[in-house]
């Protein structure tokens, strides 16, 4: 199997997975976040899976799943969705800013 083959084949997982763990998303906005995933990947289709924009994207899907996966009662029952014994862990910065363009971050008054 080539490489794009098999990358291809990653990312319709990755996109399958993450609209799974948005369907079972605790949030009223859970269907416009599945809209958007859905979007997101129809517009970035095209994208070579070996451009370096791209696998930061991938990168920031990973841990989009990782972030909806958080509420994910069987995942976090450990497959007993009865049991009472959740486990929850937060990262430090879960989604960075993206880097501002030369001012420092700083809106110049006018």
């Amino acid at each position: 199997m080539s490489a794009v083959s098999q990358s291809s084949r990653e990312l319709v997982h990755l996109y399958r997975r993450l609209l799974r763990s948005c369907a079972t998303y605790p949030s009223k906005n859970r269907w416009g976040i599945y809209k958007a995933i859905q979007e997101e990947f129809r517009i970035n289709k095209t994208m070579d899976p070996n451009d370096a924009k791209t696998k930061q994207q991938i990168e920031v899907a990973y841990k989009g799943l990782g972030q909806l996966q958080m509420y994910d009662t069987m995942k976090l029952s450990k497959g007993n969705p009865e049991s009472p014994n959740w486990e929850v862990t937060l990262e430090q910065n879960p989604m960075p800013k993206p880097p501002t363009s030369g001012t420092g971050g700083a809106v110049p008054v006018r």
